[in-house]
This record gives structure tokens, C-alpha cells and sequence, in this order.
């Protein structure tokens, strides 16, 4: 259910919070702020957008549908992102399948409204424009990974990236849906997972997950997630 939007303020989305106050002030006029479930499918390959999401302190993973199986992960949006982004190019049909893999917060629009405010703010087309190049970018990034890179460096990069959109060393995961997140065979989570342990670099008990040392994490991650990080820099600070 939504809940009072004036406590958004403070944790605003880094997209949101960007813009020219004035601007700011008449998105949030529009929006609700709402409660995103752990596990709830937002969006699913080839439906209509009815909604436009930025969270606050959720997150959710963008995944591609795969033959007999769940599907593998492209990317992650968290508070320096928004969801229901292809709008931007008049396309409202979903492209992704939208998970919510970290329970939270996030501001809703209605995609008529958004549209509307898109057009009478420069400074919000501008920044999502930018963010649109970004995401586009690290989906490729990702598609390239894959595709290249161990498990073990592809499992420390998405941990990394866990922990910057949840901001927490500690976040819940199975095993069962790293594997299906990262495109590879069970026993493959858990052999590079446990190396993870056995260097003291993470703690993983009964699918909770705690980095112990992110710059270790960060060594053994392929080179991709600093690519990622730099894109972002680059573009939008």
C-alpha cells in the first residue's frame, strides 16, 4: 500500500535527486510511494508499461527469458536507476522480465503521467536520457561477460553490485537463483562460493550472504564491474 511521500525526501533516488529542485518537487507531486516484494515480477517480456519505478531502497533484476529456465540476469537497478526506461525511445512495451531482488522502497508513476512530466522537464529528460545510455551500456557489458569471464570473477562482480544497490554487506540469496542469475550449473554457485569463504573474502550460511572484504571481492572480480562503475561516473556525475 502506498505510504506518506514526504518520507522520501530524505532517501531520494539519485536520479530524482539530480534534478533542479522545482523539478523535483512537481515529479514527486505525481508519484506514490510504494512497497516493492521480495520475488514480485514488475514487468514481464512484452507487456505494456503501466508503471514507471525508482526506487529508493529496492532493488531489482533485469532478466532476459530463457528456454526452461528462469532466465539470466542483464542488469541491476537500484537508487541510481529507474525501471520502465525504453519509454524514453516511445516504446512502452517491456523489453526485460523485472524482479524485485531486494525488498524496499520505490517511487511509482503512472506512464501517462511520466510522459506528461517528461515533457514539461527538460532537466528530467536530460538526466534519464544520459541514464538510458548508461544502463545500455552495462546490459553489453554484461551480455560480454558472460559470455568470457569465470564464474568465480562473474559471481564477485555481482556481489559487488548486490551490496552497491542494497547497501549492506549482508543480503539473502540461494545458491539456486545465483545460478540461474548468472547463467551457469548449480555446483558451479556453490565451488566458487565456498573459494570465496575459504579466503575469509565472504560468509555464506543457509542463503545469507556477507562480504567480509570488499576490496578482496573487488580483486577477484573480473574487470567489468570497474567498468561498469566507470560508465556511471563518466556519464552522469
Amino acid at each position: 500500500m502506498p505510504v506518506s511521500i514526504a518520507q522520501t525526501i530524505p532517501i531520494a533516488n539519485r536520479l530524482l535527486a539530480a534534478l533542479p529542485r522545482k523539478d523535483f518537487v512537481r515529479f514527486l507531486a505525481d508519484c506514490e510511494e510504494v512497497e516493492l516484494a521480495l520475488k514480485e515480477v514488475l514487468y514481464y517480456p512484452g507487456e505494456h508499461i503501466s508503471y514507471v519505478y525508482f526506487p529508493i531502497n529496492s532493488y531489482i533484476s533485469l532478466a532476459t527469458p530463457l528456454e526452461h529456465v528462469t532466465g539470466l540476469e542483464m542488469g541491476l537497478v537500484g537508487n541510481e536507476g529507474m525501471l520502465g526506461v525504453t519509454l524514453m525511445l516511445g516504446v512502452d512495451v517491456a523489453p526485460l522480465r523485472a524482479l524485485v531482488q531486494g525488498p524496499g522502497l520505490a517511487l511509482r508513476i503512472t506512464t501517462p503521467l511520466f510522459l506528461r512530466v517528461l515533457e514539461q522537464s527538460s532537466a528530467l529528460e536530460r538526466e534519464l536520457k544520459r541514464y538510458l545510455y548508461v544502463l545500455i551500456s552495462q546490459i553489453a557489458q554484461t551480455a560480454a561477460c558472460n559470455r568470457f569471464h569465470m564464474t568465480e570473477a562473474r559471481l564477485a562482480r555481482w556481489l559487488l553490485m548486490t551490496q552497491d544497490k542494497s547497501h549492506s554487506n549482508t543480503f539473502h540469496i540461494t545458491h539456486l537463483f545465483l545460478a540461474y542469475m548468472l547463467g551457469v550449473r548449480r555446483v558451479s554457485i556453490t565451488k566458487a562460493a565456498s573459494s570465496l569463504q575459504n579466503r575469509n573474502i565472504i560468509n555464506y550460511q543457509r542463503g545469507n550472504i556477507t562480504i567480509l572484504d570488499r576490496n578482496g571481492l573487488e580483486a577477484v572480480s573480473c574487470s567489468c564491474y570497474r567498468s561498469d562503475k566507470e560508465i556511471y561516473q563518466r556519464v552522469m556525475v
